[in-house]
């Protein structure tokens, strides 16, 4: 598929970005990740150099005029690389509603930018706990599979509550356009289906791992260029489908030293990780919004971090009232961002833990963060990035994004506990 054009993907939230970076990574293939969209000769240079090349964005949390502005741009730019392999980089638990981060949208604007052929859609990711059979989609809860619709979370998400696990039926609601679906009990001759198929979108099952392979092989299949919306599972097919030559991914990095935890997520997982965290003996604090409440607590953080306890500030516990709900997560965001930019500067700690997808992606891009390449990969799918900047404080911060469902409920204390690499 490499040898057709580039392969690039553009990731909904920075997390899922991460995420599709590390699967690609762990088959070989070399990458690097824009948290923005790079000018033509610097995407052109970067894609020139690596076998996959990644915009991080927000479009995830973007009302439909919103991402209008955000996709069409990086829809030109990725057309004009001639690629063989464009991925729109979604959720595992297909997050979307017709107002926010609209997946149908997607595809109207995909067609648009790279031709009216029907769009593979790909939600699986075994290795996450997410299955797709015969269209119904599954995504598993501390340790229990239900269906999307049941799920704890997601069928209580504050945004896009999923209330449907019929993901032909969800996203058909998003679009006039007719999505269908293919099952893996006709996986048979994949490519020639999707060839084949009449509908705008098509959704397509995986329970294994061997099923997301079976999916990459068929997309590069297909005549270039060729437009896939998916999750980490969708990478993960492609990439072993073909697999590179690139560096293994160490498991532990250089940085030491105790860790900052900041959450814009409200997940009772990631609340389950604070907890964890206070039995620890962390300091655990609510973040504040209000600004003179905001310098106080980065005091307290400040000298916490000195004196080598680490630090988790949460946000569902947060005071939201000189905020409102309304401006809720870019407030969570600036307060988030304004404090790791003091911390970071003060050289407290090095080594940043940003939870929420859609928290982590605007405050990388609040803390001038340009790129991020991948450190470490200590286990499973948590990733320890790098932080690229021209700010002396931020380049070199070692970042791990973490979505809402993500990780153990020691996740923040393992991260503390790992040893430097030698």
């Amino acid at each position: 598929m490499r040898s057709e054009g580039p392969v690039v993907f553009y990731g909904d939230d920075f997390t899922g970005s991460v995420d599709a970076l590390l699967q690609f990574a762990r088959r070989g293939w070399t990458g690097r990740l824009f948290t923005e969209l790079p000018d033509a000769a610097a995407l052109a240079r970067a894609a020139a150099e690596v076998d996959v090349v990644g915009v991080a964005g927000i479009s995830r949390s973007l009302g439909r005029d919103d991402m209008d502005a955000e996709l069409r741009p990086v829809f030109a730019a990725f057309a004009a690389l001639g690629p063989a392999l464009v991925q729109y980089k979604a959720c595992s638990t297909a997050d979307s509603a017709p107002h926010v981060g609209s997946l149908g949208r997607v595809v109207e604007l995909a067609r648009e930018a790279f031709g009216e052929r029907p769009v593979p859609m790909l939600f699986a990711q075994p290795d996450f706990g997410r299955y797709t059979v015969l269209g119904q989609h599954f995504a598993a809860e501390q340790g229990v599979v239900y269906r999307l619709d049941r799920q704890p979370t997601m069928s209580q998400h504050p945004s896009t509550p999923m209330t449907e696990a019929d993901l032909a039926v969800h996203i058909g609601r998003q679009t006039m356009l007719p999505v269908g679906a293919v099952s893996l009990l006709s996986y048979d001759g994949l490519a020639a289906r999707l060839r084949a198929a009449t509908d705008a979108a098509v959704v397509l099952d995986a329970l294994t791992d061997e099923h997301l392979v079976t999916v990459g092989a068929a997309l590069g299949a297909l005549p270039a260029p060729v437009f896939a919306i998916g999750s980490g599972g969708l990478s993960h097919g492609v990439a072993a489908a073909s697999p590179g030559d690139g560096p293994a991914i160490p498991a532990t990095s250089s940085a030491t030293g105790p860790v900052l935890a900041v959450s814009g997520s409200r997940s009772a997982q990631t609340r389950r990780q604070a907890d964890a965290a206070a039995a620890a003996g962390w300091l655990v604090r609510a973040l504040p919004l209000d600004a003179a409440a905001l310098a106080s607590t980065t005091a307290e953080v400040r000298d916490a971090l000195r004196a080598g306890r680490s630090v988790a500030l949460t946000s569902d516990d947060a005071d939201i009232g000189a905020a409102g709900e309304g401006p809720l997560l870019p407030a969570i965001a600036e307060a988030a961002a304004s404090l790791i930019a003091a911390i970071a500067r003060d050289g407290a700690s090095r080594r940043i833990i940003v939870c929420g997808g859609d928290t982590s992606s605007r405050v990388t891009r609040l803390l001038g963060v340009e790129a991020l390449s991948i450190a470490a990969n200590p286990w499973g799918n948590v990733v320890l990035l790098r932080a690229h900047s021209d700010d002396p404080a931020i380049d070199g911060l070692e970042l791990l994004l973490k979505g809402g469902q993500v990780g153990a409920d020691s996740l923040f204390t393992d991260v503390a506990a790992l040893a430097p690499a030698r």
